[in-house]
């Protein structure tokens, strides 16, 4: 007696697309858009993160386990971490797109940034002569640049003469993740800075192989969102953010 109940190849593949187009359409147009990617494992990939206090507080609220290293830093596994955070974001209605990559920004009057241009990831390991495949824009009110130390949003700003990123410094843990979060917040009209992105655009130390200052440049970031989209802000944590715009061309 077969376990599972019948369904076909095609009912399969039309599952898929379902699924797919009907997310794509409904975000083709958001509040914001959040581009980057997270960490999956920590130093020298090994799977250990460490996080220095309060942030394991944070791994309270998602129901993550970690061990207390020493007084004041706690360690946990970078999947584990990172699995949770994904469901948490997505039980809270947040859509993730697989396998696409940024290309460039929306841009709107007086610049001001309103959306993301994407492609398929896959695109950039073809041949040169097949590679003209025309991207796709989702348009948001707000882009929250995470990308890393790439800064990727800021990047596409700046070779516009639009945004300038100094670039980040040398590593100084101690230094570095209280200034990534009091610089987290509005950096361009429309863009967002979190993460790593936040040391680049500013020229701060880098944080190096610990992760508390992106659980809360990331808290913050969604805090400014809200603030630049005229909703209800929960109560701040922390100093207030020192984050300024960048100069910029129109």
């Amino acid at each position: 007696m077969p376990i599972f109940q019948p369904a076909s190849e095609a009912e399969v593949t039309r599952a898929i697309l379902h699924g797919f187009t009907r997310d794509l359409e409904r975000y083709a147009e958001s509040e914001v858009v959040v581009v980057g990617g997270g960490f999956w494992i920590g130093g020298y990939l090994m799977n250990t993160i460490t996080l220095r206090a309060p942030a394991q507080k944070v791994l309270d609220e998602i129901g993550c386990p970690y061990e207390e290293y020493s007084k004041n830093l706690f360690v946990t596994p970078g999947p584990h971490a990172c699995s949770k955070l994904i469901a948490a974001t997505m039980d809270a209605g947040a859509r993730i797109q697989n396998m696409t990559s940024f290309e460039d920004v929306v841009i709107r009057e007086e610049n001001r940034v309103a959306g993301v241009v994407i492609n398929w990831t896959p695109v950039q390991a073809l041949p040169h002569e097949i590679t003209c495949v025309d991207p796709i824009a989702l348009e948001s009110d707000i882009v929250i640049d995470a990308t890393g130390h790439d800064a990727l949003v800021i990047q596409s700003l700046e070779k516009r003469g639009l945004a300038k990123r100094i670039g980040e410094g040398g590593m100084w843990i101690e230094r570095s993740e209280d200034a990534v979060v009091e610089h987290t917040g509005l950096a361009y009209p429309g863009v967002i800075v979190a993460g790593m992105a936040v040391c680049s655009t500013y020229g701060l130390p880098r944080m190096g192989p610990t992760f508390g200052a992106m659980l809360l440049s990331g808290r913050r970031a969604a805090e400014e969102a809200l603030r630049q989209l005229g909703k209800r802000v929960p109560v701040a944590r922390g100093a207030e953010p020192k984050a300024k715009p960048l100069a910029r061309k129109r």
